[in-house]
């Protein structure tokens, strides 16, 4: 099979580095990075360790998202310039996940420099395939908004996708988020939650959010997480029971402090029934107890 040379000059290489193993670098990884005449990484002395040990000699600029604006001019012009070689790195993964890679390769490809990635690992992608969820069908959503508005919006979001979504977590914030997804989405709903992936401590804690969350409440969240959650389930025949029994279960969200909208809201995004049908449920209770 006939192989390009590599690297080219005016080329920007992004490369995949280990998440956790480093025998995942790959030979084409490995000869690249020590060929090439700079390479930005999102830290230079966490990369430093990966490079030395390679025996890389290009030089190390330091591209992360606080100096993405400054540092952008100075890579560019390497490209333009078309005398050096140039490859990008993350701390761990594929530059461009979660990182200011993709501002780099946009910019890149708009001033008409060729872009080549060099794959490897990505934690996403780990985690989803070993989860045992389905995997025709899913959505990455990387880390959430910490806060605010937009958290709750995003978050219910993703309680009624029907896909499987993949979501970055720090372990401080860990039990927030599953608490959360506890919340718009029920104990039961399908999850994975995947720490220390390839690592020696790697750990697959599931099989739903209940369980997540009674393991994490006796196990102080320690290391990188990816969470794998299963997408909201099509309505089936437990949506099917009387009306009776769904106000009994309203009513008993209400008395944890839930208005009406809020109670309804939530059972829906639990079961599949529909929101606007729960909603008239109370409205008919009350006016049965008023008759």
């Amino acid at each position: 099979m006939n192989q390009r040379v590599e690297p080219q000059k005016g080329v920007l290489y992004l490369v995949g580095t280990p998440i956790g193993h480093l025998g995942d670098l790959s030979p084409r990884a490995q000869s690249l990075l020590k060929e090439v005449s700079f390479i930005a990484c999102e830290d230079t002395r966490h990369s430093g360790h990966l490079l030395k040990s390679l025996g890389a000699k290009g030089r190390r600029i330091s591209f992360h998202k606080h100096n993405t604006n400054s540092k952008l001019p100075q890579l560019l012009e390497i490209l333009k310039q078309g005398q050096n070689t140039l490859a990008l790195i993350s701390d761990a993964g594929l530059p461009g996940i979660s990182d200011p890679g993709e501002i780099l390769v946009s910019k890149a490809k708009e001033a008409g420099h060729e872009v080549i990635c060099i794959p490897g690992p990505c934690a996403a992608t780990t985690a989803l395939v070993s989860s045992g969820l389905p995997c025709e069908r899913f959505c990455f959503e990387g880390f959430l908004p910490t806060k605010g508005k937009l958290r709750k919006e995003r978050l219910s979001e993703l309680a009624i996708d029907m896909r499987t979504v993949v979501l970055y977590e720090s372990p401080h914030r860990l039990i927030q988020l599953l608490t959360e997804l506890e919340q718009l989405c029920g104990k039961d709903r399908p999850l994975q939650v995947a720490r220390e992936l390839t690592k020696r401590h790697e750990e697959q804690v599931g099989p739903n959010i209940g369980a997540a969350i009674k393991h994490f409440l006796t196990n102080k969240p320690l290391g990188e997480f990816t969470l794998v959650l299963g997408g909201k389930p099509k309505i089936n025949s437990t949506c099917l029971k009387p009306d009776e029994e769904w106000i009994q279960e309203l009513n008993s969200l209400m008395s944890e402090g839930m208005s009406a909208s809020e109670a309804a809201r939530q059972l829906a995004q639990q079961t599949g029934q529909s929101r606007r049908f729960l909603y008239g449920l109370l409205h008919k209770g009350a006016r049965n107890q008023n008759d």
